[in-house]
């Protein structure tokens, strides 16, 4: 009997040792290895990850069949991104790049791996014009809820959660789960310079029209819908 156990014991640490390193694998998966995953995936194929994008028209910017990812790791949560790439749902309630076709809700997915090796390879991906720690992530702003609810109407595009109900447009990508997505500092970012980021776009250009601070309590605002 005390053999037994022995061997038991033995193989139970073996086990205990195997499940750790596993672990410490997926954990410390780097960016060249997502990038091998991300490239043998063909995801290349529908998003630009070298930047900055240089579309000068409309016309350049309907040859792309994806969003840009070349500042993803600006512009998106590490843990959100891992758990999007396993089970993908549509982020824009229309098709990429049209505001008739419905979006068919058919992107790949990954195994929890490659999710977590192409998640650490995106978030490596930054751009220089997205300062960091502008924004307080989460943090209700009153002035911000005003301004994207009264003084510009952002929910005409974009759609919201209000008093249990999803509402607004569909012509822009969804902000239902906004908060758990998108980096408050990314928003900003966007808000105060566009064409840095995405030079040719459907989206209305607000410098000039929302101050700075205005920009910033919209972008903190947008952080809090989860």
């Amino acid at each position: 009997m005390k053999g037994f156990f022995k061997i038991f014991a033995g193989a139970l640490a073996v086990l205990v040792f195997l499940i750790i390193m596993g672990v410490n694998q997926s954990a410390d998966a780097s960016p060249a290895e997502g990038k091998s995953v991300f490239t043998a995936k063909n995801c290349g194929g529908c998003h630009l990850t070298a930047g900055p994008n240089t579309d000068k028209t409309f016309e350049d910017k309907l040859k792309r069949k994806g969003p840009d990812l070349w500042f993803a790791g600006s512009k998106f949560k590490l843990d959100w991104l891992e758990s999007w790439l396993q089970n993908p749902k549509p982020i824009r309630p229309m098709e990429y790049n049209s505001i008739e076709k419905k979006n068919a809700g058919n992107h790949a997915k990954l195994s929890a791996t490659e999710a977590h090796q192409v998640a650490e390879y995106l978030n490596s991906l930054i751009s220089k014009d997205v300062a960091e720690k502008v924004i307080e992530d989460g943090k209700p702003n009153i002035q911000g809820k005003i301004a994207f609810e009264k003084k510009q109407g952002c929910y005409g595009c974009h759609s919201v959660t209000k008093a249990g109900k999803v509402v607004g447009g569909l012509t822009g990508p969804s902000f239902v789960d906004a908060g758990k997505r998108l980096r408050g500092d990314w928003i900003y970012a966007y808000l105060k310079d566009p064409k840095a980021l995405i030079p040719v776009k459907r989206m209305p250009t607000y410098v000039g029209v929302l101050n700075d601070n205005d920009m910033k309590a919209v972008a903190q605002h947008i952080t809090t819908f989860k």
